[in-house]
């Protein structure tokens, strides 16, 4: 049980593949308040869930920052991508 409870690794060096699944992790899974304490806002779980915690450990080690993130200076190349391509087919 405790292999499903532990935390994703990091590795190193960082990808651009993982800093785009890191930061959305840490978009997705950000905390909410609830009367109880802060949940995972996708889990309903304590946070921070384990996808929260590995998501904040990649960046981390990539030494990015929590504003760096807000900043737009991280962002998923696929959802761009993803948007780009709708936006193309509306046309």
């Amino acid at each position: 049980m405790s292999a499903v409870l532990a935390d994703f690794s990091v590795l190193n060096p960082v990808t651009d593949e993982d800093l785009a699944l890191a930061a959305r992790a840490v978009r997705v899974h950000a905390p909410e308040p609830w009367p109880h304490g802060l949940l995972c806002r996708s889990e309903c779980f304590p946070y921070p869930c384990r996808l929260a915690r590995g998501g904040h450990a990649a960046l981390d080690s990539a030494g990015l920052t929590a504003e760096q993130l807000t900043a737009g200076l991280v962002g998923d190349q696929r959802e761009a991508e993803e948007q780009g391509q709708a936006k193309d087919q509306t046309r």
